[in-house]
């Protein structure tokens, strides 16, 4: 029971964690505008993400457009596109493998096979999240350090925007399900569901213990 509760809560982590990711992905709000000294009354806000790039009107009105071409981002809107992209198909394969293994399911006879399975299910997972880290640390640290440049103007300077927070959000539950996921592959949990039963004594007709239980 305990091993099948990891397994379901480590696998609802890692899947709302996986859609966390791909929202913040798709999302253009990895940077946004800094309002800092005279850049504080403006008449619109600039979004930059990894897809495209909007402009907010004061009046509410909001244009997108598309990065022309990939090699003109910079390098690590380049490698944040990458590395997210394949952070997302890690995520599907690792749900297909959970599942294939899950407690739940009975695509796999074998309990050892079904809990090595699991486990390489949570292995998967963990490497995903990993895969949705590294960009979101790298860009915020771009961002701080150009914000922190005294060389760069006000009007290029940019803030954190909602998207990275989205996906440390994600990384975190990724991380945290799949290591939920790796738990349930222990031998501490699996033991504990083993439980060891001892033959009844049973008693014949004419009131005596069957001996044939007896060595």
């Amino acid at each position: 029971m305990l091993t099948a509760c990891l397994e379901v809560l480590g696998l609802a982590l890692c899947v709302t964690g996986s859609l966390l990711a791909m929202v913040a992905c798709g999302l253009p709000m990895w940077r946004v505008s800094a309002f800092i000294d005279s850049n504080i009354l403006v008449a619109q806000t600039l979004w930059e993400g990894l897809w495209m790039s909007c402009v907010v009107q004061s009046t509410g009105q909001m244009q997108c457009k598309v990065h022309d071409s990939m090699l003109a981002l910079e390098q690590d809107h380049q490698t944040a596109r990458a590395l997210t992209v394949i952070s997302a198909v890690l995520a599907i394969v690792a749900l297909a493998v959970t599942v294939a293994g899950a407690q739940c399911t009975n695509c796999i006879r074998d309990e050892t096979i079904k809990a090595r399975v699991v486990h390489a299910g949570g292995v998967i997972y963990i490497i995903s999240g990993l895969f949705v880290l590294v960009p979101l640390c790298w860009v915020a640290h771009r961002i701080i350090l150009d914000f922190n440049n005294p060389n760069i103007p006000s009007s290029k300077k940019r803030e954190i925007g909602a998207a990275i927070y989205v996906g440390w959000a994600a990384a975190a539950l990724l991380l945290l399900g799949g290591t939920l996921l790796c738990c349930s592959f222990s031998r501490t949990v699996r033991g504990a569901n083993s439980m060891k039963y001892t033959p009844t004594k049973t008693i014949a007709v004419n009131g005596e213990f069957n001996k044939n239980l007896y060595v």
